[in-house]
């Protein structure tokens, strides 16, 4: 099945996005929607639209900010809540008729697990690589100095220089820093070519710090962070000691996937601890030796546990 590229417009923001799979079937077919995130593009999901077109529609977008979707200059509108409401109706123009199975991972991820909760009426079903809900991540944040040591690279994301730091050596932040793999070797060098080709593209290094900048909510760094005093810790608002950190209650009631690589680098496994206190139709699929790069490292363990998840009952 060849992919074909698109764009549709969204309150007057351009979204790339490929198709495919198979029109010409006798009755509708399912659509899968797969969000990407940092720092990658719809490329992330090759194996996946593969391996599902044959039997689904499937569309992979470049999130707004990414490679070549328009990439707003206003950090407001890269809140969790507009995203929300951006995507929901991203959503709604390329699957009209039918909701779709949302299929999501790390940022992509972080806007799917409310948006699975507050437009549940657009979704069948959803699937979560490797990103934390919400409710349990920020939890974890409170309580587990591991996870706020994890979450520091945010910091460094969040600051003025940040995108000289993203751009300078190549890239070698991103290839050196984030992209580290449990099996380097799948990140080949034609690979991260075709990545430095989607950084390049104008303004998509801001556009993607853009999401973490507007990042409701973060924990002050661990390495400054007097744990006794309750004092502000940073003139950047979003930063907040850990006592003011607000556990947002995000519950979930549709039949979910979560396949997580106990190797991630960004998030401790008890993220996964009582999920299903919000998400009550869990299922919890764990890959040792397996990093936050879950799709690139287990490809066909990915598309076969997707595929029964499909193919369950309700």
């Amino acid at each position: 099945m060849p992919l074909t590229h698109h764009y549709t417009a969204v309150d007057g923001v351009n979204i790339h996005y490929v198709e495919s799979g198979h029109h010409a079937a006798q009755k509708p077919i399912e659509t899968l929607v797969f969000l990407h995130g940092f720092p990658e593009y719809w490329g992330t999901w090759l194996k996946q639209l593969e391996f599902f077109a044959c039997n689904y529609r499937v569309i992979a977008p470049d999130l707004p900010g990414y490679n070549l979707s328009d990439k707003p200059t206003d950090t407001g509108f890269y809140t969790v809540p507009n995203l929300i409401r951006f995507m929901s109706k991203f959503i709604a123009a390329v699957s009209p008729n039918q909701p779709v199975t949302l299929i999501a991972h790390d940022w992509g991820g972080a806007v799917a697990w409310p948006l699975a909760a507050f437009n549940a009426s657009l979704l069948s079903r959803l699937v979560i690589l490797n990103a934390a809900h919400p409710s349990t991540f920020t939890r974890e944040m409170i309580n587990n100095s591991n996870q706020r040591s994890k979450s520091a690279y945010i910091h460094q994301l969040i600051e003025p220089e940040a995108e000289s730091l993203l751009t300078q050596e190549d890239y070698h932040y991103l290839v050196d820093k984030i992209m580290q793999s449990q099996q380097p070797a799948i990140f080949t060098h034609e690979v991260l070519d075709a990545y430095r080709q989607v950084w390049r593209q104008p303004g998509a290094i801001n556009g993607m710090l853009q999401y973490y900048r507007a990042m409701p909510q973060l924990a002050s760094n661990e390495a400054k962070m007097d744990t006794n005093d309750d004092i502000t810790v940073s003139s950047n608002s979003q930063v907040k000691h850990t006592s003011a950190l607000k556990i947002p209650n995000i519950r979930i009631n549709l039949p979910t996937l979560v396949l997580w690589g106990e190797q991630d680098l960004a998030f401790v496994n008890e993220n996964l601890d009582d999920l299903i206190q919000y998400v009550p139709n869990c299922t919890i699929k764990r890959f040792a030796h397996t990093s936050h790069w879950i799709q690139h490292e287990r490809p066909n363990e990915v598309n076969n546990a997707i595929s029964d998840f499909l193919t369950s009952k309700k």
